[in-house]
């Protein structure tokens, strides 16, 4: 009988065993490639790649430009290189090795030394990087020498050298517009303000090349193109944003360790804000940083050192403690001062808004009808309230006000006869008009960081008689800056409010209009007859003869606004009775408001800090006799012997100030009426119609000139260029004459009659 093979237990046994043995070996291969893949996969990736003409590799996206109002680049990305050596390809033969050594050190100036010792310890390595984010112009030579058929003798044994291509963020004006445009991390993605907002338009889509082998072995390439980020264009002009930041860094400059060590103020901060859009034309506080280089410990010198926990200490960055931030052991510290310095203050702090406030509480009577415009209130210099004494902010100085109207209270910034409005407008309507302008509630303006006040205003459970009273005049609660201006907007606007923006238009790198943001109106706080009033009340403040805000009136322009000034609370909770916020809130022309301004100062580097309101007035000041000549915003008003020189003194060309608005004169040398509607009307014109009372359009009686007084104007009338002489017509270069028959005065006793003034005559430098 034949013996048969039996596949016995033991085995089947050893076969088991056999296979659990090959399971966890391909087990243990698996978990080991999975770590690799984990920690080098990418850099293997790189090395496949680099030798795999058919393999895919990445074309990075172009991330979107940040331009301003007028097209000028803020942010834009610039292509960079990484150089890389692949030792294994240069190895290959040896003829290679010291001519591409030597390109390396003939055009990158790279260490020889260096790249000879890690030749020696990775002969087969095949992505080495040597240099990063390298400039075209760096590395221009190097692909030029390769691309000459003079240098094929040399070229042809270089071997190994490529590069990696990205995108770097980069900044054209470093500093400007710091806190509005935010920056990049190192991966690409947006931090702070306008990058991180509008981080996912701005970011495009990565492309990629694939290379594959057909059936007949030959090499087939498909190329997936990159998609750019889209372009935003934002309402900030960058000429407006200059001289904002220009005006708060002599504040800095002028005020730095004047009562302690440290910068002028602990923020200094200013808001420009179209009054009829909601469109921020300028942001800024100071200090400021460097975009392209955010970790500059430099810019925080002269501010206050935060601590690890995030509050601020009494301890001033000097230069010395801003180079040991940048030791390993205090990154921490160092992290909270600069986030400190990245967060933009006109949108990410909040403060007691201070006498500000009048104006919207005077609104709130008035809307509501329980004020009729009419009312005096008596100050008497002191009030109890809740158990607790108010003092009027005059009465160390002036004593009891007495009497006030309504517009008096405003101009004289007068505490107790705004608590007694306050009280007759009531708890109730108190806070329906603090939500109807916003308060509490974020403006949703677009930009990263807005800070949240909900807790930071009273309710109906938390408003009573005291905090209604201190409310009044802007204490005991917190706002932002962005909520001040832009319900201080509607305030004098007709009562539209306007959500405020940063963005009016996203475009596709091709130039191609993606979508137009259009200023989008959310409510009307008070009625048109309402704001009027207000506005009356404002121009008090800067032309009355008790007004707070005097120093705030640029030369040739009547303007509008209210002073604050606030007490600070400390971090415990604590009134600082020494330490402020003051601020001016304002806007131009007075008749007809085009632009608001805010300027805050909080904690002025003073001796008596609640005094530097006038400081934050002439800031304002000072960034208006610029910028309203720059929107062409004519002066309402003749310029005196004082506000000439003044002007003189500022370096500001005066003839460039005359062209705007002819200096509130027409241009046959005849004064402008005086009142608001008769700015180009002649004589001592009637301030309401504008018709010329007393003086003849082209003899100049009453206020006539002198050809000195005016140099646009020759002995005989005609209109000449000062410097040249010339006569100036239509078509002179530089010039323009859009009215015609303002040579012999023919529109001077309709001006007043008009919406807007006559053009005039405009200067183009």
């Amino acid at each position: 009988m034949e013996k048969r093979n039996k596949f016995t237990i033991k085995m089947q046994k050893k076969l088991v065993v056999l296979f659990g043995l090959v399971l966890l070996a391909f087990a243990g291969l698996s978990a080991r490639l999975i770590l690799i893949n984990k920690d080098n996969g990418e850099q293997y990736k790189k090395q496949v790649l680099s030798q795999q003409q058919y393999s895919s590799t990445t074309i990075p996206y172009k991330r979107g430009e940040i331009l301003d109002s007028k097209g000028t680049k803020l942010a834009a990305s610039e292509k960079v290189y990484d150089l890389v050596l692949d030792v294994k390809a240069m190895n290959n033969k040896e003829d290679y090795v010291e001519p591409t050594i030597q390109a390396l050190s003939d055009y990158f100036d790279v260490d020889t030394g260096k790249v000879r010792e890690y030749v020696q310890e990775h002969p087969d390595s095949q992505y080495y990087v040597l240099k990063k984010r390298m400039s075209y112009d760096e590395i221009s030579d190097y692909q030029a020498m390769m691309a000459d058929e003079n240098q094929k003798e040399t070229s042809q044994y270089i071997k190994g050298i490529w590069f990696d291509e990205s995108y770097k963020r980069v900044y054209p004006n470093d500093s400007l517009a710091s806190d509005v445009i935010g920056f990049t991390r190192t991966d690409g993605t947006g931090t702070y303000g306008l990058e991180e907002y509008y981080d996912s338009v701005l970011s495009g889509v990565n492309g990629r090349t694939y290379g594959y082998m057909d059936s007949d072995e030959n090499l087939q390439r498909t190329t997936e193109p990159a998609v750019d980020g889209y372009n935003i264009y934002s309402t900030i002009d960058a000429t407006i944003q200059g001289i904002v930041e220009k005006y708060l860094k002599k504040y800095n400059d002028e005020n730095k360790n004047v009562a302690r060590e440290g910068n002028g103020a602990q923020d200094i901060s200013a808001i420009v804000m179209d009054v009829d859009s909601g469109e921020v034309l300028a942001m800024a506080s100071y200090p400021f940083f460097n975009l392209n280089d955010t970790r500059d410990t430099s810019a925080l010198i002269g501010s206050r050192l935060i601590d690890v926990s995030g509050n601020t200490t009494t301890t001033v960055i000097n230069e010395e403690i801003a180079a040991s931030l940048e030791e390993k052991d205090k990154n921490d510290l160092l992290v909270q001062n600069l986030n400190a310095l990245w967060k933009n203050y006109c949108i990410n702090s909040t403060y007691e808004p201070g006498s500000t406030m009048k104006p919207f509480v005077a609104a709130m009577g008035l809307e509501d009808g329980r004020l009729k415009g009419n009312e005096s209130f008596e100050c008497t210099g002191i009030v109890e309230i809740g158990g607790y004494k108010i003092r009027c902010h005059n009465y160390s100085t002036s004593g009891a006000e007495g009497w006030l109207t309504i517009d008096q209270a405003i101009e004289r910034s007068c505490n107790i006869a705004l608590i007694k409005m306050a009280q007759v407008i009531g708890n109730d309507e108190f806070l329906k008009y603090m939500e109807e302008f916003n308060f509490g509630l974020k403006t949703n303006i677009d930009l990263a960081g807005e800070a949240r006040t909900a807790s930071l205003v009273f309710n109906s459970n938390t408003l009573g008689p005291t905090e209604l009273a201190t409310s009044s005049f802007g204490q005991g609660f917190n706002v932002t800056m962005i909520q001040m201006i832009t319900g201080f907007c509607s305030l004098i606007n007709g009562g539209y409010y306007y959500e405020p923006h940063m963005v009016s238009k996203i475009t596709a790198s091709d130039g191609s209009v993606v979508e137009n943001i259009e200023p989008r109106l959310l409510k009307q706080t008070v009625s048109a007859e309402t704001s009027a009033k207000i506005r009356d009340y404002c121009v008090q403040v800067v032309e009355g003869e008790n007004g707070t805000g005097k120093r705030a009136r640029p030369a040739g322009y009547r303007i509008g606004g209210k002073t604050g000034t606030a007490e600070t609370v400390s971090a415990q909770g604590t009134r600082e009775k020494d330490e402020y916020v003051v601020s001016f809130l304002g806007y131009a022309p007075a008749d007809d408001p085009q632009i608001a301004i805010y300027v805050v100062l909080n904690r002025p580097n003073a001796r008596n800090q609640d005094l530097e309101t006038r400081k934050a007035c002439i800031i304002a000041k000072n960034i208006l006799t610029e910028v309203l000549p720059y929107l062409n915003i004519f002066m309402t008003e003749p310029l005196t012997e004082e506000e000439e020189k003044e002007l003189e003194e500022m370096q500001i060309d005066i003839r460039q100030q005359l062209s705007a608005g002819v200096s509130g004169n027409d241009v046959s040398g005849n004064e402008a009426g005086t009142g608001t509607g008769a700015e180009t009307g002649t004589g001592t014109g009637d301030p309401d119609s504008g018709e010329a009372a007393g003086g003849d359009a082209a003899a100049g009686q009453e206020g006539e000139q002198t050809q000195e007084s005016n140099p646009y104007v020759n002995a005989d009338g005609e209109l000449v260029d000062p410097d040249t002489g010339e006569k100036i017509t239509e078509d002179t270069p530089g010039y323009d004459l859009p009215v015609s028959g303002l040579l012999n005065g023919s529109d001077a006793g309709e001006a007043g009659a008009r919406d807007e003034p006559p053009s005039g005559l405009s200067f183009t430098p």
